[in-house]
């Protein structure tokens, strides 16, 4: 099948799970993970009707991508693992930042935000399983985070993200997704300063599925859309 027709099968999954949730198709983002795809192909996936947003895990593949399809209206997402000194080319071009894990990042991104006039939305990086090969914050520490973080007027949190544990028996990880959406549930009552909980990141090509029922609204798929890749190029 092509890029397109994957996107559109995704698509077609992600519309089940969510009335399994008693939600909708339009009530979850779909992102497609374009790391280590071409431009062209990255375009493919955006011909799909549902697919909207674009996701990639390195900040140069990122700013190269957004230059190649200017063209085209794109939601861009910066996935991956993000170092201080690489924030000043993302300020102004992301949708969303997934992967908050510290405070010497949100300063740096609150800076170049004020410098530019904006406020940068974002979401906080959960090692919900404590796995050591993963970043993000184990799960008592995400309250007091983002406690600390109301000191930064330029950076709004918009929810969480996590990566579960790859399995082949995805109901063996569905307890990762449970206790996500309790977390989620219960900062956001919480209604703390610069935050505004309105996404759940969580599921990607393997367990996508899972992350539906259990309540993620963002969920990030790269191999169903586009095949396997070289991960270490």
């Amino acid at each position: 099948m092509t890029i397109k027709e994957n996107a559109e099968n995704i698509l077609d999954i992600v519309k089940n799970s969510a009335e399994k949730s008693g939600r909708t198709l339009e009530d979850i983002t779909v992102i497609a993970v374009s790391k280590t795809v071409d431009s062209e192909k990255a375009r493919q996936a955006i011909k799909a009707d549902g697919i909207y947003s674009l996701g990639e895990n390195r900040v140069q593949e990122f700013t190269k991508k957004i230059e190649d399809l200017s063209d085209e209206d794109i939601d861009w997402h910066l996935i991956g693992h993000l170092q201080k000194n690489k924030v000043k080319y993302i300020i102004g071009k992301t949708k969303l930042i997934h992967s908050i894990e510290s405070l010497s990042l949100v300063e740096e991104i609150d800076k170049r935000s004020k410098k530019n006039n904006l406020i940068t939305d974002v979401l906080i990086e959960v090692n919900m399983a404590e796995e050591e090969s993963k970043f993000g914050l184990n799960k008592e520490e995400v309250l007091p985070f983002i406690e600390k973080m109301k000191q930064f007027d330029n950076v709004k949190v918009k929810g969480l993200m996590t990566v579960a544990p790859y399995s082949e028996i995805t109901e063996q990880i569905r307890w990762v997704f449970k206790e996500m959406k309790t977390l989620f549930d219960n900062i956001k009552l919480k209604e703390l300063p610069n935050t505004e909980f309105e996404y759940l990141s969580m599921g990607m090509s393997n367990d996508f599925e899972i992350a539906i029922e259990e309540g993620a609204n963002i969920i990030r798929v790269g191999t169903k859309i586009f095949g396997e890749r070289n991960y270490d190029i």
